[in-house]
């Protein structure tokens, strides 16, 4: 059963990252195979084993801050409180006002950060994406957004045609706040509407009405944001299957060019977690979240959104680049509380409290800390960060690519291991034309030790959304075979 946790993407590389291990994922792979496959080349290729040693075109930028801290939340927020200036879009252009000062103080923080980050790349190409990532990003005042980009581009460039994405929630932002938004050049918003029923999104602890839902919609299309992307929950404690499909046609008749749907994850120490036990009432039993999840791909799919990645719909043209540097395991910066990037092969996770952070700023000017790698990497790392991050894709793993990079052996391995779920239909191959290969096809190529199975298989790919829907467990088979 698939369980995503409620971030745009997964825990270290997203805009709400939420650990440091180095990946995601790790518990599935201690699989126990009957024979042992071979493990990765030590003499790989270049091109995929490489990828990560470039310089980042992107970054990513948390934002922690929030009106309140909702109930399945375990990322690191800063509660502000109902009634902060910074919480009440009215409020924001009040002449006199003065900004919170703890967003100020922290944006300060945030900008020595960027500033003390060095790397030592021969080559430092233009930004060509920026994810402001929460917490509510839409709470900081526009002059202190203005404040971190300009010192993105002073210290790394910034592409003129950059896309700029901002986690954005209904009754955060008016008009106003929006277009001056726009002015510094965000041209992407992910609007955290999770819910269109009141009594959900009071029952999770959401500082939002369904009312200002619509407003929010109403100031993005009055704004002319053209590549606006909307954010779903089901299994959400009393969710029913009625509820998930009235939020699903409402998102659809908003018209949002993007759509992310994430599945409730419990996780320990929050207020849901404290309430309630997974599977059990009022939350769905899996059965149910399956049934919630292939609602979405049907409904949504239904509607021309492609469905590209496990958690991810959009429109033709509109996919979230930012989002598919993760994807394509290319390297990215990350700055802020609680952020992770991933820079010449190291993982590297900021402190999540802000003493510590504020300590780990002090190191990083003073020369004690250090963030980025050197580019060595344990081979069955990269490999096992590609099956992952392929797999959840609708294109999926590259084949032929793949065993440039790994062996031929590996490749042939993985596809014994999955070829019972090509069998079963939760695995699809598909040929260099991305036209089905069937199943006796396959079975024979398998068998057939004198055949190389990429010149024949391009791609295989988890079936929509039954294979998503075992994501986890098909994956870690593929980790057994990389790293038995």
């Amino acid at each position: 059963m698939l369980k995503t946790t409620i971030s745009p993407i997964f825990s270290s590389f997203t805009g709400k990252p939420k650990c440091s291990s180095k990946l995601f994922f790790r518990a599935f792979s201690k699989v126990v195979l009957q024979d042992t496959p071979p493990s990765a080349r030590r003499n790989a290729s270049t091109n995929l084993t490489t990828l990560h040693k470039g310089p980042p075109t992107s970054a990513y930028v948390h934002l922690p801050f929030c009106r309140k801290r909702c109930h399945y939340c375990d990322f690191p927020i800063l509660a502000l409180g109902m009634s902060s200036s910074s919480a009440r879009p009215s409020n924001v252009y009040e002449e006199g006002k003065e900004d919170d000062p703890r967003i100020t103080n922290y944006v300060n923080l945030l900008v020595r950060e960027i500033k003390t980050t060095r790397t030592d790349f021969d080559t430092n190409p233009n930004l060509e994406t920026v994810f402001f990532g929460g917490g509510t990003p839409s709470l900081v005042p526009p002059k202190l957004v203005s404040l971190i980009l300009e010192t993105l581009s002073l210290n790394f460039g910034l592409s003129p045609d950059a896309e700029i994405s901002m986690e954005m929630d209904p009754g955060t932002f008016d008009g106003q706040k929006l277009k001056d938004l726009m002015k510094l050049g965000v041209n992407r918003v992910s609007l955290g509407v999770q819910a269109f029923q009141d009594e959900l999104l009071k029952a999770c602890g959401r500082a939002h009405g369904v009312s200002q839902v619509y407003e929010a919609i109403e100031f993005v299309k009055e704004c002319g944001v053209e590549n606006w992307s909307m954010d779903l929950i089901s299994s959400l404690p009393h969710q029913t299957l009625e509820m998930w499909e009235e939020s699903l046609r409402l998102a659809i008749e908003s018209q949002p060019n993007h759509v992310s749907v994430y599945d409730l994850q419990v996780e320990q120490g929050t207020k849901f977690g404290n309430l309630y036990t997974p599977g059990q009432s009022p939350l769905p039993s899996e059965t149910q979240s399956a049934e919630f999840y292939k609602t979405a791909s049907s409904m949504l799919r239904g509607a021309g959104y492609e469905h590209y990645e496990v958690s991810s719909y959009s429109r033709d043209g509109f996919k979230c680049k930012h989002n598919l540097i993760y994807w394509k395991n290319k390297p990215f910066y990350a700055f802020g509380l609680g952020s992770a990037s991933y820079v010449g092969g190291l993982r590297f996770s900021r402190p999540r409290r802000l003493k510590e952070y504020t300590n780990y700023v002090a190191d990083l000017e003073n020369g004690a800390a250090n963030w980025c790698g050197n580019g060595d990497v344990d081979l069955k790392d990269v490999a096992t960060d590609i099956l992952m991050l392929s797999f959840r894709t609708s294109k999926g793993l590259e084949l032929k690519e793949f065993g440039e990079a790994f062996g031929s052996e590996v490749v042939k391995s993985i596809c014994k291991v999955y070829e019972p779920y090509v069998e079963s239909g939760h695995i699809v191959c598909l040929d260099d034309m991305r036209s089905e290969v069937m199943i006796d096809e396959f079975k024979t190529l398998v068998a057939n030790d004198e055949v190389k199975i990429e010149d024949h298989v391009r791609y295989l790919r988890l079936k929509d959304p039954d294979g998503f829907l075992l994501s986890n467990e098909l994956i870690s088979l593929s980790f057994g075979v990389v790293a038995p």
